[in-house]
C-alpha cells in the first residue's frame, strides 16, 4: 500500500476550506475503506457545509500519525487494542468510544492457479511456498492472524513463508496477483476483491474482530466528529455497512 509521511499528510490536511464550510478528517483502518467512501456522501447529504476527509492505512500506522501530530478528527481502528493504546495515550475522547461493527478472518488462495488449500495444515505442504500476513507491530490482521497460527501450533513453523504485508488491503493484493500461495484477510476484503480470491478456510482461535470508533483528543471539530461517529452507528449507516459484509457490534 502506498505510504504517506505525516508532514505530507499534514500538508495535505491543511488545505483551506470554504468560509463557512467545516470539514472533518476520518483516519481509518484499511478495510474499511470502500463503505467509508460509501458512508462519506450520504453523511455530507444530510449536513450540509459538512465534508468528510479520509486517510486510509493500518490502524497501528494511523496512531502513529495521531502521536505524531496529523491533524485528525475521527479515528476508526480495526482492533481494540489499537484503540486501547490511542486511549492510553489519551489520544482519543473515551467518552466518545463506540464498537461499529464486527468482521471475521478468512484465510484465502487466488482464485486461478491456486494450490488447493483447504485448512491451516495444507499450509505446511511444499505447495504453499509463500504466505501474506500483516505486519503484527501495526497491522491488527497480522496479530488476530497469529493469534489463529499460534493456537495451532503453526506460526512458528510457517513463519519462514511469510511474506510481510503493511495493510490487510496489501495482503489482499499479494493474494489477487498470484504472488503468493495464501493470504489472510478479513471477510469483507475478500467479499470486496470479487472472483479474484477464493475463500478456503474460516480459522479459529482468534480474539473477535470488532472496532471501536472514537473522536480524537484534539480535533478542533469535535461536534462534527461525534455527528459522523453517530451516523456511522445510525440504522442508515449500518446498512451501509452490512452490504460490505460487516456485521453489527
Amino acid at each position: 500500500m502506498r505510504s504517506f509521511t505525516v508532514a505530507s499528510l499534514v500538508l495535505a490536511l491543511a488545505l483551506p476550506v470554504a468560509s463557512g464550510a467545516q470539514q472533518i478528517t476520518v483516519s481509518a483502518a484499511a478495510s474499511l475503506t470502500d463503505a467509508f467512501k460509501e458512508l462519506a456522501p450520504r453523511f455530507e447529504a444530510g449536513k450540509p457545509g459538512t465534508t468528510v476527509r479520509f486517510n486510509f492505512a493500518a490502524s497501528g500506522v494511523l496512531l502513529q500519525q495521531i502521536n505524531q501530530g496529523a491533524p485528525v478528527d475521527v479515528f476508526a481502528s480495526a482492533d481494540q487494542e489499537t484503540m486501547n493504546r490511542a486511549d492510553a495515550q489519551q489520544r482519543i475522547d473515551t467518552a466518545s468510544r463506540r464498537n461499529f461493527v464486527t468482521n471475521s478472518l478468512v484465510l484465502i488462495e487466488p482464485a486461478q492457479g491456486g494450490v488447493g488449500i483447504t485448512g491451516l495444515v495444507d499450509l505446511h505442504g511444499a505447495a504453499v511456498r509463500k504466505i501474506a500476513v500483516g505486519k503484527t507491530a501495526t497491522v491488527p490482521v497480522g496479530r488476530y492472524t497469529k493469534e489463529v497460527l499460534e493456537a495451532a501450533s503453526l506460526w512458528n513453523v510457517l513463519e519462514p513463508k511469510f511474506v510481510q504485508a503493511d495493510s490487510v488491503r496489501q495482503v489482499l493484493d499479494y493474494v489477487s496477483r498470484g504472488e503468493v500461495e495464501a493470504g489472510f484477510v478479513y471477510r469483507t476484503d475478500a467479499t470486496i476483491a470479487g472472483g479474484k480470491v477464493k475463500v478456503v478456510a474460516l480459522p479459529q482461535g482468534a480474539t473477535p474482530v470488532s472496532y471501536p470508533i472514537a473522536v480524537v483528543a484534539d480535533s478542533k471539530n469535535k461536534a462534527a466528529a461525534a455527528d459522523f461517529i453517530a451516523f456511522v452507528n445510525s440504522s442508515a449507516g449500518q446498512q451501509v455497512l452490512a452490504r460490505y459484509g460487516f456485521g453489527r457490534p
